[in-house]
């Protein structure tokens, strides 16, 4: 499913139901930090019209689901709060490449992966809470498009660094490279409940 290489498993869906307000938090943070992710290569690649155009969008759609998540967290009395974070992202963030334009397809890969899995995750959760917890579902459903929709934006804006004499191909090997490591690294897994958990 959207280039992931492993399904989440049940350890995951124990997690949330052990510890629902914490997954409900950390959603928050990462909303914001996709925004962040964004922005970033906003900032990177400025000479890059489309990538501007593009991640514009992807960061006003954050946002706006940063707020959603905001406004959920408060309507369950829920303090929103700083959490430590999964290890998840940092351990993709170490697997990008220095030099360019491998840097930036690895960083818009990674990005790319991480909303395909959040868009999993989003799925399992819909699919999960559909009985204990509706509205909680509906709302998880509701963000599944976008998430996709995003890492197709993403893994679409990598295959443009390609170099002509590797082309699209290369940026399709090692999505399919860095979504194998993104599968080992879910794997390990974090004690605390988080999306990414």
């Amino acid at each position: 499913m959207l280039g992931l290489a492993s399904d989440t498993d049940r350890r995951w869906l124990d997690q949330v139901d052990s510890n629902l307000e914490e997954v409900l938090i950390d959603h928050a943070h990462c909303e914001k930090k996709a925004a962040a992710t964004a922005m970033n290569l906003l900032f990177a690649y400025v000479e890059d019209e489309q990538l501007c155009r593009e991640m514009t969008e992807i960061v006003n759609e954050e946002l706006e689901h940063f707020q959603l998540v905001l406004d959920l967290i408060k309507e369950r009395n829920i303090r929103f709060r700083r959490l430590t974070p999964s290890s998840y992202g940092r351990r993709l963030h170490e697997l990008i490449r220095k030099d360019e334009p491998g840097r930036a397809i690895d960083r818009l890969l990674i990005a790319g992966l991480i909303e395909a899995r959040s868009c999993e995750r989003f799925a399992q959760l819909r699919d999960h809470l559909a009985k204990s917890e509706p509205a909680l579902s509906t709302f998880f459903g509701s963000l599944f498009e976008s998430e996709a929709r995003h890492h197709s934006t993403y893994v679409r804006l990598a295959k443009r660094f390609a170099r002509p004499k590797d082309g699209p191909r290369a940026v399709e090997d090692r999505l399919a490279e860095l979504a194998a490591a993104e599968a080992e690294i879910l794997a390990l897994g974090d004690e605390e409940a988080r999306i990414h958990s």
